[in-house]
């Protein structure tokens, strides 16, 4: 068989399948835009878990018909003005989300920049790219999802039920909430809200103890302790839960590198190390956890999904979380915690 050239919506639906493996990726993927669009308001509906709506409403910045044409073409993207890949400031930069979701969904955006008269409206169905329209919409932008994955049914038959997508695309949501407490954010299934917070007002510090008070419960804030602590220009900041405050998984443990929240073995293995000496090793402590260093320090183009990073010396940003958690519980001494632990 000879080799030929993939026609481009075929190309879009294989990115699709890393980009957007369920619709808490699609749900992912759309709020990291409206943050880097710098929007202070983003609310986020579903129905059926997704897969017959996704809505996502922002107040940013908007884009203008041109740009929006450019947005759902592959690797078309604001956010690397120097073509660096080295110096990352913003949470998107891969350029594949709204080609992929548009490749595999019916795909609307709505968007007007504040200079702007009017708004515009484009849709992209399965792939195929219509003509922007005249469109009314407030300053923002407005982007539906609707039929996730019809365009690839054999896909919808790994998604679970519509709750446990909803509590995938929740879990998602609070993540990037606790990485950006400035922002509001809401998310509702149509019928519940199932997440209404208020931008948190105050000193960095303050403003991200309410925001994870609010996601993490208020036995968390009441039994955290605060930390601060930098090496060779890393900073690590946040909170730790007093040992006595556990649970039986680490499904509470949050970690963010440069305001993106990550999943990374290294970090949860030094959250590990720092409590071996008050934990039993079946027992978990809550933690919430940031990481500040310089973007040539750290790899976050290892996964289109941008979950994973690498870092260039993970043993001294390991060290750095062992030592400053360790040091932050020998503080408290024998404090328990006010909470039975679960």
């Amino acid at each position: 068989m000879p080799i030929r050239r993939l026609p481009e919506t075929l190309v879009n639906q294989i990115a699709a399948g890393e980009v957007v493996e369920r619709p808490a990726a699609a749900v992912k993927e759309l709020v990291e835009n409206a943050l880097d669009a710098g929007a202070r308001h983003i609310d986020v509906v579903l129905r059926d878990g997704g897969r017959a709506l996704i809505a996502v409403t922002d107040d940013g910045c908007g884009v203008t018909p041109e740009e929006m044409l450019l947005a759902v073409e592959r690797h078309a993207t604001s956010k690397l003005p120097d073509n660096d890949l080295v110096h990352i400031a913003s949470l998107g930069f891969r350029g594949e989300a709204l080609p992929s979701i548009g490749a595999v969904a019916r795909l609307s955006v709505t968007s007007r920049p504040p200079e702007a008269e009017e708004a515009w409206a484009l849709s992209v169905e399965g792939g195929r790219v219509g003509a922007p329209q005249p469109a009314a919409h407030p300053k923002g932008t407005r982007v539906e999802v609707r039929d996730l994955f019809f365009a690839t049914p054999a896909r919808l038959k790994f998604l679970k039920t519509a709750r446990t997508e909803v509590s995938h695309a929740q879990d998602t949501l609070n993540r990037l909430a606790m990485a950006h407490p400035e922002v509001g954010f809401t998310l509702s299934d149509g019928d519940r809200k199932l997440i209404s917070l208020a931008p948190a007002e105050g000193a960095l510090f303050d403003a991200r103890l309410k925001r994870l008070a609010a996601v993490m419960g208020r036995d968390f804030a009441d039994n955290a302790l605060p930390i601060s602590a930098e090496r060779e220009g890393i900073g690590l900041t946040g909170y730790i839960g007093l040992p006595t405050l556990n649970r039986g998984n680490a499904q509470q443990q949050y970690l963010f590198v440069n305001g993106r929240p990550v999943r990374d073995k290294l970090l949860y293995g030094a959250v590990r190390g720092a409590y071996q000496d008050f934990l039993a090793r079946d027992r978990h402590p809550l933690v919430a956890l940031f990481v500040t260093l310089p973007p040539e320090q750290v790899d976050v183009n290892v996964h289109p999904t941008k979950a994973e990073v690498r870092f260039r010396d993970p043993g001294l940003v390991r060290g750095l979380i062992v030592s400053a958690a360790k040091h932050a519980l020998a503080e408290a001494g024998h404090r328990a915690s006010t909470t039975v632990s679960d």
